[in-house]
């Protein structure tokens, strides 16, 4: 087969400098863009997220199977192939990107899985037709709590676009009934929101759940309450917030002492 050669276009510039230290979710960082390739940026601050293709020049690229050990240590193996490991037999690396700014050369992000000194093979918009609002996927399910929490504060902001205390409470009653109904994004999971408007889009960002094909989401607008209801397989859970909390208290209390929760 013909070789393939790749010329970088510019190099990431983060304080993150080794792949264990980079955190689930990504972190904030500089592209820093060659002077020949400067041209190639116009436009490019119309798109709130690119797709950052990159070579992670530091991964082994000997392995074919892996297990998502910075996830969960428990989980079994995957073929790289299905999963996003950094080490591959071709480490190319591929990071949706919140875009920040674009000063001359530099395009500041949010978000990158990329560390610093990662040559930058290419840049594409996020669009539209990107979309795939409830996909299937495998059961990656955090090794702990504030492991699950943060992916599922991205998901909720990815989606909701606010950091608002509505987003921390959606992921409070996410996090629970993950613990008792298993993967909130499985087609046999429904959940019911009564709230702010805030909080079903949160919700929603988190489960993926839609209103049709399969039904599994409904919305009341209330902004006298914050409820949840989900079911799963005949179990049923109600989560209900027991008052108007400060968000510190929101991120920080037992969830006994935040919401009223029945099972059924």
């Amino acid at each position: 087969m013909e070789q393939i050669v790749l010329n970088p276009v510019g190099m990431v510039t983060s304080e993150c400098g080794e792949p264990d230290a980079m955190p689930l979710g990504g972190t904030t960082a500089v592209i820093q863009i060659l002077p020949e390739y400067v041209d190639a940026l116009k436009g490019i601050e119309e798109n709130s997220h690119i797709w950052v293709l990159s070579w992670f020049h530091k991964a082994p690229r000997d392995i074919l199977r892996i297990v998502p050990a910075k996830v969960n240590p428990d989980l079994p193996e995957y073929g790289v192939f299905g999963l996003r490991a950094f080490a591959r037999p071709n480490p190319i690396g591929l990071s949706l990107a919140e875009l920040e700014r674009v000063e001359g050369n530099l395009i500041y992000v949010r978000g990158l899985d990329a560390i610093g000194g990662t040559p930058v093979l290419d840049i594409k918009p996020y669009y539209e037709n990107d979309i795939v609002f409830s996909p299937d996927t495998p059961y990656i399910k955090g090794k702990n709590r504030e492991i699950r929490q943060g992916i599922m504060r991205k998901q909720a902001f990815t989606h909701h676009r606010e950091d608002c205390p509505e987003l921390y409470i959606a992921v409070r009653m996410a996090i629970i009934a993950e613990e008792e109904l298993g993967k909130l994004n499985s087609v046999e999971l429904k959940v019911a929101v009564s709230g702010p408007s805030c909080l079903g889009d949160c919700i929603q960002g988190i489960t993926r759940s839609r209103l049709a094909h399969p039904v599994r989401f409904a919305f009341e607008h209330d902004d006298n309450q914050c409820r949840t209801v989900w079911s799963r397989a005949g179990q049923s859970l109600s989560i209900t917030l027991k008052n108007h909390p400060e968000l510190e208290h929101i991120k920080n209390c037992l969830d006994e002492q935040l919401f009223e929760i029945k099972k059924n």
